[in-house]
């Protein structure tokens, strides 16, 4: 198909079942991301916290290291499917299967320093080794996945489009699977007589299958129409030209400073199942609709109005504000806890803490929408000047700024739950006062006689991991872009002046 300018780009089926590949994935995503690091491991498996910080940490760095040689890995790719779509076609398969065995494990006894004790050591190394086949697998996905969307079209305006629909789509799915797969596994939990291994295990088996089937859509469905570069450069080669690309430096920059963001989906479940719900499948659903709801509708709406707010104004200003208005609700969330402790369930906090994740979720709609536009610009800035398009290798460091992200937020919350003590044995116990029918908010009232120190650290420890460090982050990321080195008049030169040699060179 092409524009009525003559460029090509691709149909509205394409379209379709691309954004219906990254709705899959992003289910895949959160099965193992909400369900078995924010929960699973530790509060299931009683892990310690320490033990499950390291564990994700040892495998986010890793696997990030491994996205530049993966995308050196795709953009060394020459197939008849093209750079991209062969990896779409045969990786959901895989990352299916690893997902499903992640969740096959022993429970942790006793503390961090009994891991010789019984089948510790083997429920240890196995949540290691299987959560880090995890990344690798998801990661030759992942980098082709959003890789593809810079060759599927040379028009900008289709592009800005098609990213903006993407980050809807991958919203709906992140979303979805934030909202219910908790909930589920908490009822399937009760049904299972309060076997929650089984209830998890079989929520995520459910969920991993009905991932995948959608993630394959994006491989069976899709046509790439810009031809990759002739040149092939080593992994050694392509981690200079990330570096010599100024835009791209700057944004892997600002990326890896707003790495406290991820705490958000860390500590999400936990809070949700702790403070509000006492961990009942249907209060959890309830909860997570309005408190992530919230976070989901400003995400998700943004989105879509991103190409018309780029008509009024620029992708840096866009980017950077995104940044600077999260700050401040963010950091309200942590002190209107510590001013009402045991109110945050009652209804005009709850109003308050969902117009709160709105802007949160504006704010973090316009970053994910821009950073994915603002990468593949700096693929168009390499070609002009350089005359090689990376795809594979500048898409894959935005899987490497999730993955940094992941990794260094996993290690801030691992040591602020030991901190307080929210580990091991001490989870266990909490999980059995609460289904006793205690809720963890009747004992957070200062003035009363039944007040719970200990009770009041682990909820205080939670609120601050959602709130302090992702403002304080979300901060220092603007300073690397404040002064950001392709505006978007010189973008749109680049552009029209490289369509102009592919067409000279199709017609030689």
């Amino acid at each position: 198909m092409s524009t009525k300018t003559g460029l090509k780009t691709y149909t509205n089926k394409e379209r379709n079942m691309f954004l219906t590949g990254l709705l899959g994935q992003n289910i895949l995503y959160n099965v193992t991301n909400v369900l078995l690091v924010s929960y699973f491991l530790q509060n299931v498996l009683y892990i310690p916290a320490i033990i499950v910080s390291a564990i994700i940490a040892i495998a986010r760095i890793w696997d990030a290291f491994n996205d530049p040689i993966m995308g050196s890995i795709v953009d060394r790719t020459r197939t008849k499917w093209g750079k991209c779509r062969p990896y779409l076609i045969f990786v959901p398969g895989i990352v299916m299967v690893i997902s499903i065995l992640c969740f096959v494990n022993f429970e942790y006894v006793g503390q961090a320093s009994d891991i010789l004790e019984g089948t510790n050591l083997f429920c240890v190394i196995w949540a290691g080794f299987t959560y880090i086949l995890w990344g690798m697998s998801y990661t030759a996905g992942d980098i082709p996945l959003w890789g593809i969307t810079a060759l599927m079209t040379e028009d900008e305006k289709h592009k800005q489009k098609l990213v903006s629909l993407a980050r809807m789509a991958a919203g709906v799915g992140g979303g979805v699977a934030m909202l219910a797969l908790s909930p589920c596994a908490e009822m399937v939990t009760e049904a299972m007589n309060g076997n929650a291994r089984t209830g998890y295990f079989l929520t995520g088996l459910v969920a991993t299958v009905i991932g995948s089937a959608l993630f394959q859509c994006a491989g069976i469905g899709t046509k790439e129409k810009i031809k990759p570069s002739e040149q092939k450069y080593t992994v050694k080669e392509n981690f200079k030209i990330m570096w010599r690309n100024k835009p791209f430096r700057q944004i892997l920059l600002s990326g890896l400073l707003n790495a406290p963001s991820q705490l958000m989906m860390i500590v999400a479940i936990p809070l949700v199942n702790n403070y509000y719900s006492s961990q009942s499948g249907l209060m959890s659903l309830l909860y997570l609709a309005l408190l992530g709801g919230g976070l989901f509708i400003g995400q998700f709406v943004i989105m879509g109005f991103v190409p018309r707010l780029l008509e009024k104004t620029t992708k840096k200003k866009l980017y950077n504000g995104s940044k600077i208005i999260s700050v401040l609700p963010q950091l309200a969330i942590f002190f209107i806890f510590l001013a009402f402790p045991h109110r945050l369930a009652e209804p005009v906090f709850l109003i308050i803490t969902m117009l709160i994740f709105a802007i949160c979720g504006i704010a973090m709609g316009l970053n994910s929408v821009l950073q994915t536009l603002m990468i593949s610009d700096a693929v168009d800035y390499e070609e002009y000047h350089y005359g090689i398009r990376p795809d594979g290798v500048f898409f894959s460091g935005q899987t490497f700024l999730v993955k940094i992200g992941s990794g260094f937020a996993s290690i801030i919350y691992g040591i602020t739950c030991e901190a307080v003590h929210y580990t091991g044995d001490n989870i266990k116990k909490l999980n059995e006062f609460i289904q006793q029918g205690n809720v963890i908010r009747d004992f957070l009232d200062r003035s009363a006689s039944n007040f719970n120190e200990e009770y009041f650290g682990y909820m205080a420890m939670l609120f601050f991991c959602i709130s302090v460090p992702p403002a304080i982050g979300a901060l220092l990321s603007v300073i690397p872009t404040w002064k950001y080195a392709l505006d978007d008049d010189e973008h749109d030169r680049i552009l029209k002046e490289l369509n102009e040699r592919r067409r000279d060179e199709e017609n030689k």
